[in-house]
Formats: C-alpha cells, sequence, structure tokens
C-alpha cells in the first residue's frame, strides 16, 4: 500500500511517501510545497493565490506518486485564532486536493504521530526527525515538514496493520443499539 502523509501549513505545506506491506516500511519520496517567496510567486497576503498553490500542490503529487491513501492532520488550536482559521484554510486546500483525486483521508491529530513514531506525544521536531530517519532507513534527516508528514504516513501505516488484525478477530460493524430517535448509533 502506498501512503501520503500531508502536514498543512500556510507558508509551508510538508508531504511525504511511503510504500507499507505489512511491517515494512519504504521510503518513496518527500518535500515540501512553499506558498512564499520568489519560487512561489504570491505576496505573503495574497491569501487566495497561496491556497491555490497548496490545492494544486497537493494535487502534483498525488498524479505523481499515485498513493492508495492519504493521513492528514487535524489542526490544532494555538493561543492565537487567527492563525487557527489561517491553518484550519490551508488544511481545507489539501484536504479538497486530496478527496477530489479520489484518495479515502485519515486524519489523525498530531500528539497521536508523536506517540506511534517516538512513543511519547510531547516529542520535539528533532525526535520526530531522528526517528523518521531510522524507521525508514533515510541517509540523512529529512526537513521537519516533511518529517511530520512521514510520521503521519508511518503512523497509518501501523494503524492500518492493526485494525486489520482486529477485523480479522471480529466485526468491526457499527453497533446499532442505544438508539436516540432512531437516528444516531453507536
Amino acid at each position: 500500500m502506498r501512503i501520503l502523509g500531508i502536514d498543512p501549513g500556510l507558508q509551508t505545506t510538508g508531504f511525504g511517501v511511503i510504500e507499507a506491506d505489512g511491517p515494512r516500511l519504504g521510503y518513496v519520496a518527500s518535500g515540501t510545497i512553499r506558498t512564499t517567496g520568489a519560487a512561489a510567486g504570491v505576496a505573503t497576503g495574497d491569501l487566495p493565490g497561496r491556497i491555490k498553490i497548496l490545492f494544486e500542490g497537493v494535487r502534483e503529487v498525488v498524479q505523481t506518486y499515485s498513493p492508495d491513501c492519504a493521513a492528514l492532520e487535524i489542526v490544532f488550536v494555538n493561543v492565537n485564532p487567527q492563525s487557527t482559521l489561517l491553518l484550519g484554510q490551508a488544511r481545507g486546500a489539501a484536504l479538497a486536493a486530496l478527496t477530489t483525486s479520489g484518495l479515502t483521508v485519515n486524519e489523525y491529530t498530531a500528539l497521536q504521530m508523536k506517540k506511534a513514531v517516538v512513543g511519547h506525544g510531547h516529542a520535539k521536531k528533532e525526535q520526530i526527525q531522528a526517528m523518521v530517519q531510522r524507521l525508514l532507513n533515510l541517509p540523512g534527516l529529512p526537513g521537519k515538514d516533511a518529517a511530520d508528514a512521514l510520521g503521519l504516513a508511518i503512523m497509518h501505516a501501523h494503524a492500518q496493520t492493526s485494525f486489520a488484525a482486529m477485523s480479522a478477530k471480529g466485526s468491526l460493524a457499527r453497533r446499532q443499539h442505544a438508539q436516540f430517535k432512531g437516528t444516531r448509533t453507536y
């Protein structure tokens, strides 16, 4: 299975692609999509232009590497609500690009990814980079945003293995008991 991880950001969005064959993980590609600077050709204040670059950049990554599914980081609430809203818009652009490309999108928090990759939820960026390098047998440290994206892909690979094992043992169907007003199920 080929998994694309996306670490959304308004200035820099990280992506990472891995191959997962059971417990074996293989590196395919990683990098960043930048929306500011001379290379992007968009001014810092041009939000619609930056969203367009993110959308098109994620679509290009999907077309280039043909992943089977995607793992996307869930936005956390910052102290600054304006930053959270802007990050949410970047995440929305990535989510739209993934879903319009026909991919299933699995969402994970940064805490879940850090626990899966490093072993604890308060890991620093450098620790994530080092563990991703070790898990994928990379010759050097990946960039911080790319390492987070690769970490999301690794986390999803581990989660898929666990879900497959659980479904082999029994049904994972939704429960139909304890309905309220005939519409809610657990």
